[in-house]
């Protein structure tokens, strides 16, 4: 089967990065009077999630560091849900994989999944959190202020659903999503969220903005007190520089890698424009036929969530997947279209040509094509030739090579791997 062309190309986006992302935590917490605040010798729980957020260890890092030379006795917990296989170990494992251990940031790394019941909100919802971040003189969380994949609204992804979500450990989370489902998750968020508030273990945040490069561009010690308007202005802003797919409309994607650490739904729905709703659901993305995934990143430990936003998926990622994890979390989570698993071929040829002789077009040559790494890295692409030349005229784009055929080897596997990779 002929295939389209692809040209290597990239995307400019603004650089934010912080020069010095372990200085610029430190002067956020030097300077928030709510650490000031707190008593020498108190124990603070500080909570980390499981995304992919670049810098992680070394913004945890700072923050501890922060709390030790305050006189305070800090220690890490773990603070996502159901992930890590809603396990203690598991979750202790996905910190690990992000450089955070016991060794590494000198302070305890403490794994439960017990729960204590701390009240209820004015709708009825049983609000649980961890026992260990409950029994602490207080809590402050380590998050990313993003767009959350599945919900729109003014306070998303970020400290608050982490303190209201993510603190609820594996028995909160299933639920405050089903809850979700009746209600909406931003409701829930800010039900729970003040329930939570209201005990006064929570000290703040360091909430962390990323930008389109993925880099960190801004951290912030936010204090409970002004939690709420804080972040929301955030994500007001760090919405305005997200990277985006640059064309319209286009047959197939082609994503090397999808897993938790790339997004909670293993790719970002705000970037593939599908989520448990289903397809072409956010206004003003790209149209997507048709999406082939080609392997599962190490670091969720074979949670495959989202392989059920593809249409077609390389043996290579099937075999990773512990469909146990997958199942625990997409349950958890009150959906099962994320778990639902594709069709799936052993090489990556069969794939390409199984799938691009579903859209629609007599000739597959003329298919429109884009090829990327995963939805997380947006700069560096592959695009089909002609839907390069609707490209042509914008400017933040440019060609960094020249049309190329998609190589494979004799065992109809692509050459290199990864196009996206030697582009880049």
């Amino acid at each position: 089967m002929a295939l389209p062309r692809l040209i290597p190309i990239r995307q400019r986006f603004p650089d934010r990065s912080l020069p010095d992302v372990y200085r610029a935590v430190r002067a956020e917490m030097d300077g928030a009077p709510w650490v000031a605040a707190v008593p020498a010798g108190s124990s603070i729980a500080v909570g980390v999630g499981s995304r992919g957020i670049v810098n992680i260890d070394t913004i945890v890092k700072a923050v501890v560091d922060a709390w030790l030379d305050h006189g305070v006795k800090p220690f890490i917990i773990p603070v996502m849900g159901s992930h890590g296989g809603g396990t203690a170990d598991g979750q202790r494992e996905v910190l690990a994989h992000y450089g955070i251990t016991e060794a590494s940031m000198g302070v305890p790394v403490v794994s439960s999944l017990d729960v204590v019941q701390i009240g209820e909100t004015p709708r009825g919802i049983a609000v649980s959190m961890d026992r260990e971040a409950w029994e602490a003189d207080g809590v402050m969380l380590c998050s990313r202020v993003k767009w959350h994949t599945g919900f729109e609204g003014r306070i998303e992804s970020g400290v608050h659903k982490m303190m209201a979500i993510g603190l609820g450990k594996w028995e909160g989370a299933k639920r405050y999503h089903m809850w979700g489902v009746r209600i909406g998750l931003e409701e829930v968020i800010r039900e729970v969220g003040s329930v939570m508030l209201a005990t006064g273990r929570m000290l703040g945040g360091m909430a962390i903005l990323e930008d389109a490069n993925h880099q960190t561009a801004e951290v912030h010690a936010l204090g409970a007190g002004n939690m709420v308007a804080d972040e929301e202005a955030l994500l007001a802003r760090v919405k305005q520089w997200k990277a985006d797919l640059p064309a319209e409309a286009f047959d197939l994607l082609i994503v090397d890698e999808i897993g938790k650490n790339i997004s909670g739904s293993g790719m970002d729905t705000k970037v593939i424009n599908r989520s448990w709703m289903g397809r072409n659901c956010w206004p003003g993305l790209p149209r997507i036929e048709r999406i082939y995934a080609r392997s599962l990143t190490p670091h969720g430990g074979g949670n495959a969530i989202g392989i059920g936003m593809c249409d077609v998926i390389h043996d290579r990622l099937f075999r990773a997947v512990d469909f146990d994890k997958t199942w625990i979390n997409s349950f958890t989570a009150s959906s099962t279209i994320g778990c639902m698993c594709p069709p799936h071929f052993p090489t990556d040829r069969e794939c390409i040509e199984r799938i691009l002789a579903t859209c629609g077009r007599a000739n597959v040559a003329e298919c429109s094509v884009v090829w990327i790494r995963n939805t997380m890295e947006l700069d560096s692409m592959r695009v089909s030739e002609g839907l390069f030349e609707a490209l042509r005229e914008n400017p933040l784009i440019e060609a960094v090579g020249p049309a190329t055929e998609i190589s494979f080897d004799s065992t109809g596997q692509i050459v290199g791997g990864s196009l996206v990779a030697e582009a880049a």
